[in-house]
């Protein structure tokens, strides 16, 4: 296709200059592998870009595959995301770096979609456009004092001890004793367990070494974790639990009433292992520390499991800690997973001096061009197929929502490359050649953006792992992306 774009020169707008759409007629024209290979675009290079990916090329012996990522490095939430203390989920990676080396496939980072290359230029140049981009923001509180000092995303938290260029000045003050978290999923847990985790258990993982250092001097001890449902919808994970963790300082879970249908625990009793089901039967607070012989303990007061119905305020004093303030004491109406709180009026507040909001992520519109459901902050689909939109697709959290663990992300990609798959086969893609990276690669060189390969990547990968060797972890990750440039010679 190189020798076809020729005649094009550089620097071409393919707005301008766009591909025809073919006709109803010409959509059932079944698309010819003999003419040119499918070229096809991913946008985002999480688990749910490189699933796409990998789904399509193993079952099109012809596709060419391109990944574009904003960020200079690959991988997404399993690099950003995971839980620094869970270094076996990230091994999902050595799947995804066979997909990238694939001689079909190809890892196009430093690019921005929607301010670099426009979607509709994207969908100029390729047969088909997968938007897997993932949920880069966090749903607000909104509620008075969430802009305060010593507040802050639980989203912001995690990209900050895990290396998140953005994040890396986001510089919490931990010289508190008393945490607050608001939600009670898994990024809530994770957030819990690094804060009350010694840190000389986290040196040897992927933590960098600047939150490390912040949480050497961390002088937390209890956090507070505060849901508006009852025990048995909490949205975490067994594994997740702090439970899990080997702090040696209190995490509570609070819910100021007891469910219904739920009994206390005499407090001689060993609580079952922590999540949904477990907690069916758990009493109000479970504060869990670890005794000076490294055994786990757990300390249960009654009465009962309680929720809060709303968080209210974070009221500021000049003086003072920062209070969390809730709703208690609400009845809940619905039963099972379908329960929900009721307001009733009274508030109590959480002495603390740290507040974390994780009560969900959400998408981002990418380009004016495509769908977006902001309730739902979803881009309109079905089974992947972007409505109203020939050849744009998603895949992941963007398609159905920030939910589910990377497992499900996997079943929901394979799910959209197979409508793709299905759709190319029955010709309801336009036929005929695209030129694919070609046409792009000129747009965003007469743009100055020079994208990085995954050679490069390997490069950054190689002296991440030598960074971290000399103390033992697996890498030191590189934060600046201008340092980044700088040893890619840029």
């Amino acid at each position: 296709h190189c020798c076809w774009f020729g005649k094009w020169g550089g620097g071409v707008d393919l707005t301008s200059h766009p591909f025809p759409i073919p006709s109803h007629k010409g959509f059932r024209q079944r698309f010819s592998t003999q003419e040119q290979p499918p070229q096809i675009c991913v946008v985002g290079s999480g688990p749910a870009g490189f699933y796409t990916a990998q789904h399509l090329l193993k079952h099109h012996p012809q596709a060419h595959v391109d990944i574009y990522e904003k960020q200079l490095v690959p991988f997404g939430l399993v690099r950003f995301g995971v839980a620094p203390d869970h270094p076996e989920v990230k091994n999902v990676i050595n799947t995804f770096t066979q997909t990238a080396r694939s001689a079909r496939c190809a890892f196009r980072g430093n690019v921005v979609v929607g301010r670099d290359v426009a979607v509709p230029e994207l969908r100029a140049a390729y047969h088909a456009v997968v938007l897997s981009y993932g949920a880069e923001d966090h749903r607000a509180l909104e509620i008075p004092g969430e802009e305060l000092p010593g507040v802050f995303s639980a989203r912001a938290f995690v990209g900050w001890y895990n290396g998140l260029p953005e994040n890396r000045e986001l510089a919490p003050d931990l010289s508190c004793d008393t945490a607050v978290i608001l939600g009670q999923g898994n990024v809530a847990l994770d957030v819990a367990r690094i804060l009350l985790t010694p840190p000389e258990h986290l040196e040897k993982t992927d933590i960098t070494e600047a939150a490390l250092g912040v949480l050497r001097q961390s002088r937390v001890k209890t956090v507070w974790i505060v849901g508006r449902r009852g025990p048995l919808q909490v949205a975490f994970t067994i594994k997740r639990s702090p439970a899990r963790g080997r702090g040696s300082q209190n995490c509570c879970f609070e819910q100021p009433r007891r469910s219904q249908g739920q009994r206390t625990l005499p407090a001689r009793h060993r609580p079952p292992a922590p999540g949904a089901s477990a907690f069916s039967e758990a009493p109000s607070r479970c504060c869990h520390h670890q005794t000076g012989d490294g055994q786990q303990a757990f300390a249960w007061q009654s009465p009962g499991w309680r929720q809060v119905s709303c968080y209210s305020k974070i009221p500021a004093f000049s003086s003072l800690p920062t209070p969390a303030r809730c709703c208690p004491r609400s009845p809940q109406q619905g039963v099972g997973e379908a329960a929900r709180a009721v307001p009733t009026g009274d508030t109590e507040d959480l002495p603390c001096g740290l507040v974390l909001s994780s009560v969900g992520y959400k998408s981002r519109p990418i380009d004016p061009s495509v769908p977006f459901d902001p309730k739902l902050g979803v881009i309109p689909n079905m089974e992947g197929r972007v409505v109203d939109v020939p050849g744009l697709y998603c895949s992941g959290w963007v398609k159905r929502g920030p939910t589910g663990v990377i497992a499900t992300t996997m079943t929901d990609s394979f799910l959209t490359g197979q409508m793709l798959l299905q759709d190319l086969k029955t010709g309801l893609l336009p036929p005929g050649p695209r030129p694919g990276y070609a046409a792009i690669e000129a747009l965003l060189s007469s743009r100055g953006v020079r994208p990085v390969s995954f050679s490069d990547w390997e490069k950054l990968d190689a002296e991440e792992v030598s960074r971290g060797k000399g103390a033992g972890k697996p890498r030191e990750k590189l934060l600046d992306p201008q340092e980044m440039l700088g040893l890619l010679g840029r």
